[in-house]
């Protein structure tokens, strides 16, 4: 296997290659990164001293950079994580999101077809996988009941969610024109080390150390999944290696919580860690006006890819928020060094 990780030096992307750097399938493992803000290097200590590792400083949009590395390589797998997503960047700056996200994915698709595909066939050797890694956010907004599965309508409701939506069909639609080798995952709100400082987990930790208001939308009600991205690396390996090609599967760690009350829940966390912050840290929350578009709540059905590839999240929600919390304390370094990065 030598397998390109796209958007390698984020936070999903960086911990998938701390996860996968030593197994012995993995032949070579190409990281494929322009460095955005939200890009760095420095999250991939100590996988970036394998052997096996590669990074190649190339921007998606750059349609002929993309086709050499997957040529060069011989690129066999690809876990596509590369994407701006961020909702509130999408919508006050939408432009980025639909070039990376959309015309990005474009380009890799073209790459790995013009690698893979028998021109005359076109057809592709068993071994080959493109693995697309998408959002629960396609889906758009549920009730106060219900979850999202892989036959949910896709309905949208911000310019991030739209342009993940348009790669998602992309790649179905290579799969089924060309015979693409295929394969989609739709998560959920991922949390865990390496995240950076602008969703909503890390800014709340961060505000807590810094004892300054945290910042909640509207009135904190909006529900979200949670999934510890040690999990979420577990299971994009298994759909990448395992699952069947032209599916889907949703991947959720069905843990349904409230902004408010996991706000309250990291605020007494630190409190417990770190009581020479001074304690009573719910005092800080500040209740903001609510982004356009806040979808109300997500939940995702992961009954797929447990059934099938027997996955399941190793970690409680409880385990995965308390080591996260330690990390971000004990890395107030990091911390510093990627907000200057940008």
């Amino acid at each position: 296997m030598n397998l390109l990780v796209t958007g390698g030096a984020g936070f999903i992307g960086s911990n998938v290659i701390q996860h996968l750097i030593n197994r012995p399938e993995v032949q070579r493992l190409v990281n494929l990164d322009c460095l955005t803000y939200a890009g760095n290097l420095a999250n991939l200590a100590p996988a970036s001293a394998s052997p096996k590792y590669v990074f190649e400083k190339i921007d998606l949009r750059d349609k002929a950079g993309v086709r050499r590395v997957v040529a060069e390589h011989g690129v066999t797998h690809v876990l596509h994580l590369a994407a701006e997503s961020h909702v509130d960047r999408s919508i006050t700056g939408p432009d980025d999101f639909i070039h990376t996200n959309i015309v990005g994915t474009f380009h890799l698709l073209e790459a790995c077809r013009a690698s893979w595909l028998n021109p005359t066939t076109q057809s592709a050797p068993s071994i080959f996988r493109f693995h697309h890694i998408s959002t629960d956010e396609v889906y758009g907004s549920l009730g106060a009941t219900g979850h999202f599965t892989e036959t949910t309508p896709y309905a949208p409701n911000s310019p991030y969610s739209a342009s993940k939506a348009a790669s998602d069909l992309l790649v179905r639609a290579y799969h089924h024109t060309y015979g693409l080798p295929a394969v989609i995952t739709n998560c959920s709100n991922n949390f865990g080390p390496f995240q950076y400082p602008e969703k909503l987990i890390p800014v709340v930790m961060q505000s807590v150390v810094e004892r300054r208001p945290i910042p909640v939308y509207g009135d904190g009600m909006n529900v979200r999944d949670w999934l510890y991205v040690r999990d979420h690396a577990e299971a994009l390996w298994q759909v990448l290696t395992r699952g069947k090609v032209g599916e889907t599967y949703n991947i959720g760690g069905g843990n349904e919580w409230p902004n408010l009350r996991l706000v309250e829940l990291i605020c007494d966390l630190i409190d417990e860690l770190a009581p020479k912050l001074g304690g009573n840290s719910r005092k800080l929350i500040t209740f903001v006006n609510d982004r356009p578009g806040h979808d109300r709540r997500y939940a995702i059905d992961a009954g797929k890819i447990r059934n099938e590839l027997g996955w399941r999240p190793a970690h409680t929600f409880e385990q995965g928020m308390r080591e996260t919390v330690e990390w971000y304390l004990n890395n107030q370094e990091w911390v510093r060094l990627v907000k200057n990065h940008r």
